[in-house]
């Protein structure tokens, strides 16, 4: 039986792809670099003759592939999910290059699930989509034309993340890192108390829940510290009876 690898724990997500040749030729570059978790939120096309023929021998990813609805679902049980972004947006986290963000992702992956997260081929990742990510990925491109097809962004992605299993990082340090759903839980309650407080206000929300957000994924919450951080809210809530 082949020995599981930090790169058997890499989702590949690809969110609302329109075109099933670029799933074909993704599901290829992921296969030269050894990876094989693909991830399809919302496909136009899936399955598709045209994505067997692109994917040039890689029809078992394909055959294997995850179809979710949501960008959420895709991510459920990881504890780390890295966005490739090529704009930079208000508020975003500070993106890393490929070559710094690569040796993160698996070290995180020798124990846990984590994913990269490509948006779709002509608008990107939304600011929701963003959101659900910890980590914000940029690949050093000619800025005057920095576009890349999402089959090519996928293969520098996996390079990069094949070339730094040379060096095998060592597991973390962490301890039992919270999962996707356990932090939306936690924003999910964190919301419902500011808005209970009248810290919140829900007509005019602006950029709170935002700028929460990249706090706290600045700080990769552990289980427990998430587990503290509701039972501090359960004890602020007004709507708590006495």
């Amino acid at each position: 039986m082949k020995k599981s690898t930090a790169l058997d724990r890499v989702r590949v997500v690809l969110s609302h792809p329109s075109h099933p040749g670029n799933i074909g030729a993704a599901a290829r570059a992921m296969k030269t670099m050894g990876l094989s978790r693909l991830y399809l939120v919302n496909p136009r096309r899936f399955p598709d003759p045209e994505a067997v023929t692109r994917s040039s021998g890689a029809a078992d990813v394909l055959e294997n592939a995850t179809v979710c609805g949501s960008l959420e679902e895709a991510l459920g049980g990881t504890v780390l999910a890295a966005a490739l972004t090529s704009r930079r947006r208000d508020l975003s986290l500070p993106p890393l290059t490929l070559r710094e963000a690569a040796p993160k992702l698996l070290a995180e992956a020798q124990d846990h699930e984590v994913a990269v997260v490509f948006g779709a081929e002509t608008s990107g990742l939304t600011n929701a989509e963003l959101d659900c990510c910890q980590m914000l990925l940029s690949i050093p491109a000619n800025p005057e034309y920095a576009s890349l097809n999402l089959a090519a962004a996928v293969q520098v992605v996996t390079y990069e993340l094949r070339t730094a299993t040379a060096s095998e990082a060592p597991p973390t340090e962490t301890g039992n890192l919270a999962t996707l759903e356990e932090i939306e839980g936690f924003y999910g309650h964190l919301e419902e108390v500011m808005i209970a407080a009248s810290f919140l206000d829900p007509a005019s929300p602006k950029r709170l829940m935002h700028r929460l957000r990249r706090l706290y994924a600045r700080t990769r919450l552990e289980r427990e510290e998430v587990n503290i951080l509701r039972g501090i809210l359960k004890s602020l809530d007004p709507r708590r009876k006495s």
